[in-house]
């Protein structure tokens, strides 16, 4: 038989927060979860953080930790009829397990995150799940993220951790999305009934052509194939994020993907994160009437010196609106001027109310609480078109 086409190496570019999406096939062993392949997944996650680089897990394997669980302690059979509730119940069985499993393979602390697409369509609890994950990774964790399978139904029938990995990158405006599969990349027919397939190595921009080139499901344990990795990519590329398609079930490429050297797919976003995001920003629909009202300083600081907005900036809320919203940003002096940016507001109109001349440091004892430092921080604030060409933000 005529050996197939291997995948040549090739560099990756630089990066300094990613995603490593692990599927079921490469978790599930023997009635529950087995070590074989994660052990050098683990290894690269390892040598990511020992170059300063930061890494999100998103795993799949609690409902075959869950499987394992129900044979080998409850003594248990799948029941007929109940293929949903049995599979919540799985979940929810082998959750606490396949934490335990991950924590075996670290040194330092993992954290659990459980996450709904509702979590992410909710632009407040976004927030919160986004100031959650960003401040596990300041502090040194490393956040192990699922779907809330236990009542996540829809999500379970869609078996779609492939874009709950996209989702996860863009929600920590990650540089690079890896998914670990069991097959060495993407190619041009399926590679398993095709011994002449050919591997892509790079693909710009993959589009329906790509999508129509990928397969079903490709494994028994697994829900997902490489359509949805496709998808996957897709929506990763519409924020601005690679995506990276690679053998986990190799030691040597884990390896070597530790240290920039790619065998596999590299799908290349169409534009840049920063740019994908500020054009997110810029042409989104804002909250009808509302607006966060800010002194000349605080303009000036926002235009020429790329700040975030402060609430000692801020001298009122017009509308209302609530934490989570794009609103846009005006002057207080000048009520004929265009609005001098737009962006999602870390507080609600009437804390904003609360809080305006406040320093940064009073917000807590003032409203009981405390959403950060900052009304609009940087990341999520796009200058006004003429402001944004005066000071470079594009």
């Amino acid at each position: 038989m005529t050996a197939r086409i291997a995948f040549a190496e090739q560099t990756m570019p630089a990066w300094k927060r990613a995603v490593l999406k692990i599927g079921s096939s490469l978790l599930a062993g023997d009635g529950g979860l087995s070590p074989r392949h994660a052990v050098h997944l683990a290894a690269f996650v390892h040598a990511c953080r020992a170059q300063g680089r930061e890494v999100v897990i998103v795993s799949s394997g609690a409902v075959a930790a869950g499987r394992g669980i129900l044979q080998a302690v409850l003594h248990a059979t799948p029941r007929p009829g109940a293929a949903m509730a049995e599979r919540q119940a799985l979940a929810a069985l082998g959750q606490a397990k396949l934490m335990a499993f991950w924590q075996g393979l670290f040194a330092q602390p993992v954290a659990q995150v459980l996450l709904t697409h509702d979590d992410v369509r909710n632009r407040r609890r976004y927030l919160n799940a986004r100031a959650t994950l960003q401040e596990l990774l300041r502090c040194g964790a490393l956040p192990i993220v699922n779907e809330n399978d236990t009542v996540s139904v829809d999500e379970l029938k869609l078996g779609d951790n492939d874009t709950l990995g996209a989702t996860v990158a863009a929600l920590i405006d990650a540089d690079v999305l890896f998914i670990a599969t069991d097959i060495d990349g993407l190619y041009d027919r399926d590679p398993r009934a095709h011994v002449d397939a050919r591997p892509m190595q790079t693909v710009i921009a993959p589009g329906d052509d790509i999508l129509a080139m990928a397969g079903g499901a490709g494994s028994a344990v697994g829900t997902g194939g490489m359509r949805t990795k496709i998808l996957a990519a897709q929506r990763a590329g519409a924020a601005g994020i690679d995506t990276v398609l690679f053998n986990g079930t190799r030691a040597a490429v884990a390896h070597a993907l530790g240290e920039d050297r790619l065998t596999g797919t590299r799908l290349v976003a169409g534009r840049s994160r920063i740019a994908a995001r500020k054009h997110w920003l810029r042409h989104a629909p804002v909250e009808p009437g509302a607006a966060i009202v800010i002194d000349a300083g605080a303009a000036a600081a926002l235009t020429g010196k790329g700040a975030s907005l402060l609430p000692i900036g801020v001298a009122d809320a017009r509308g209302e609106f609530r934490r989570g919203d794009l609103v846009e940003i005006v002057r207080a002096d000048d009520a004929d001027a265009a609005p001098v940016a737009r962006g999602v507001t870390q507080y609600s109109a009437a804390d904003i109310r609360r809080i305006a001349r406040r320093r940064s440091q009073d917000i807590e004892s003032v409203l009981g609480y405390n959403y950060g430092d900052t009304i609009v921080h940087r990341d999520d604030l796009s200058l006004h078109a003429a402001n944004a060409q005066e000071s470079q933000d594009v």
